[in-house]
């Protein structure tokens, strides 16, 4: 089918060109004329302009937004909302707050207009391994998008089927699903991101542990001086700790054991700080997700080698560069 791709940056780009490979038309749209440019020569429809782009895509169109969160994404979804007709489809596959989902699909409902969240995470591995996705919306309208999500899902793989779900009907095992109504695709991705902190900081203090290991203040027949880049591997293979952050924290210590080039700035993308206020708004005691929050604040103070492999996992699986300055 056809898509439109609005937002051309590590992400945006990679999905159009997953979705090129399956037979997939898209038409491509970005603020910066060369990305678009880029994406046109390996076989997208580049548009000018956001009414060059809508006048591209065919009724009913459906447009997917790859944009910041926030004032950005405020501004294209509205700016489509009043280009697009009644049956089209406006997809935020960003990091919207899952409030901000369900007033856009209330207003786009109005003109006809279908609105889907979809929560996407892959990085800058997805082109390859494709993207975990999270969708909320109408049925209707998610049921349209099905050959898209099943392009950019990583499918079945080699990944083994989970004792009992044999005689269960569900996308799931493909890499993708229907979580409901508007907002919950994102409600599920932020969660899904606040557990991700908890994971990386416990990693991240782990290792700093080990590292210290050789203190001097510890009595001389006590001090280990530990080789990182191995523990992580031998964690890898058997371990029930293995991930892919591990995999990822893997990379970076044999590519680096003191994590030099890393100052342990650590920024926070915003599922965090909402997978918080969720909590309280439900209740629900989240001590580990709330530290390790923390932690990242505290990381802009002072640093320590638990930020730097904060700060290297995020730059393996995302892409994400610390601040120039560190600040």
């Amino acid at each position: 089918m056809q898509l439109g791709m609005i937002g051309l940056g590590r992400m945006g780009a990679n999905m159009a060109r997953r979705l090129m490979r399956a037979g997939h038309e898209c038409v491509v749209f970005d603020l910066d004329p060369e990305n678009v440019k880029r994406l046109a020569g390996e076989g997208a429809t580049g548009a000018k302009s956001l009414e060059d782009f809508v006048s591209r895509l065919s009724v009913p169109r459906a447009a997917w937004l790859m944009v910041p969160a926030g004032a950005p994404t405020e501004q294209t979804v509205a700016a489509l909302g009043e280009r697009m007709k009644a049956g089209d489809i406006i997809i935020d596959g960003g990091n919207s707050h899952f409030k901000d989902d369900v007033r856009r699909a209330r207003m786009l409902a109005q003109k006809g207009i279908h609105y889907v969240d979809v929560g996407t995470s892959g990085g800058i591995w997805g082109l390859e391994q494709g993207y975990c996705l999270m969708v909320g919306g109408e049925a209707e309208a998610v049921k349209r998008l099905e050959p898209i999500f099943q392009a950019l899902a990583p499918g079945r793989g080699q990944i083994a089927r989970t004792p009992g779900r044999e005689n269960l009907s569900s996308t799931a095992e493909e890499g993708y699903i229907h979580c409901g109504p508007a907002g919950s695709g994102h409600f599920v991705k932020m969660v899904h991101n606040g557990i991700e902190y908890g994971l990386m900081q416990a990693y991240a203090e782990g290792f700093d542990i080990l590292r210290n290991a050789n203190s001097q203040e510890l009595p001389e027949d006590l001090r280990y001086d530990l080789n990182l880049a191995d523990i992580a591997e031998v964690w890898r293979r058997g371990s029930v700790i293995r991930s892919w952050l591990l995999d990822l924290s893997a990379m970076a210590l044999v590519e680096d054991p003191a994590l030099s080039s890393y100052t342990g700035f650590v920024q926070d993308s915003g599922e965090g700080r909402w997978t918080i206020m969720a909590a309280i708004e439900e209740a629900v005691p989240a001590d580990v997700l709330s530290a390790s929050l923390y932690a990242r604040f505290r990381s802009r103070q002072e640093h320590t080698f638990a930020e730097k492999l904060l700060s290297a996992m995020r730059h393996k699986f995302g892409g994400h560069l610390e601040p120039p300055t560190g600040e």
